[in-house]
């Protein structure tokens, strides 16, 4: 058994040597469970897709273009028949967008919430072969954002699609942005 030796002082008296460590003592009682703790799996958004062959794009400015052909869509993020990506994860995302141009120019916009945060053109010199076209942005998106590609110009709607070369719109999640979690930090 160890001695303790106990210094007892008074407000006059300077501070005396330490102790010695006591014995430990008996554990106390089990708590009661907390709260439930978050998920430590990240949030996830991707999505690729493409035009179908044959696909009609569309002719007037301000018109989405429908990507029809789902590569991959696994959270539902995108929506093929309003050619729209509807955010649900707040971060940062990257977007690109690939065209194959052929039998007229192209012009298109990379659309957030109506605004137009990039532009792209290519133009068409009647080549016997396809050209193309592609572009990408890093934007940052909160629940309820949406992203699209649109077009600019009516008379500069080469998009175009075949057995051999596609036209695709990607998007996907960089990083989370969320404020209220040690997990997403």
């Amino acid at each position: 058994m160890k001695t303790v030796k106990h210094v007892v002082f008074t407000p006059l008296e300077a501070t005396g040597m330490r102790g010695l460590t006591g014995d430990r003592g008996d554990p106390g009682e089990k708590g009661e469970r907390g709260q439930p703790g978050e998920c430590a799996v990240a949030p996830k958004s991707a999505f690729s897709v493409k035009l179908s062959q044959g696909q009609t794009s569309p002719l007037n400015v301000g018109d989405a273009v429908r990507f029809d052909t789902i590569l991959i869509n696994e959270q539902g993020d995108y929506n093929s028949e309003t050619g729209r990506f509807t955010c649900k994860v707040p971060g940062v995302y990257y977007f690109a967008v690939h065209a194959t141009v052929y039998r007229a120019s192209l012009q298109f916009d990379l659309m957030k919430n109506g605004h137009a945060v990039a532009s792209y053109f290519q133009f068409y010199g009647n080549w016997p072969k396809p050209a193309s076209l592609s572009g990408g942005s890093l934007l940052h998106l909160i629940p309820g954002d949406q992203v699209w590609v649109q077009m600019a110009l009516s008379e500069y709607n080469g998009f175009y699609s075949s057995t051999k070369t596609d036209s695709s719109f990607t998007g996907f999640l960089v990083y989370s942005d969320w404020k209220n979690s040690a997990v997403f930090a």
